[in-house]
C-alpha cells in the first residue's frame, strides 16, 4: 500500500513533518521491493527516517 502525505500509518503521526515525510519515502520504496510485513516495513522507515534526521542535525531532543 502506497502511503501519502495524508494517508500515512498511525505509527507515524507524531513525528516532524520532515521527518515523516522521510519515513513514508522510505517505507514506500521498502513496499515497492521487498514482500516484508507491513508493520516492519513501517518499524525500518521510521527507525531510517529519524536516523537520517539526526545525522542531519535535523531532530533535536524535544522531536525524537
Amino acid at each position: 500500500m502506497p502511503w501519502t502525505e495524508t494517508n500515512f500509518p498511525n505509527a507515524m503521526k507524531n513525528l516532524p513533518k520532515l521527518v515523516r515525510d522521510k519515513a513514508i519515502q522510505i517505507a514506500n520504496a521498502i513496499f515497492l521491493k521487498t514482500k516484508m510485513k507491513e508493520g516492519s516495513i513501517i518499524a525500518i522507515a521510521i527507525s531510517t527516517a529519524k536516523h537520517w534526521a539526526e545525522r542531519r542535525g535535523l531532530l533535536t531532543n524535544n522531536s525524537k
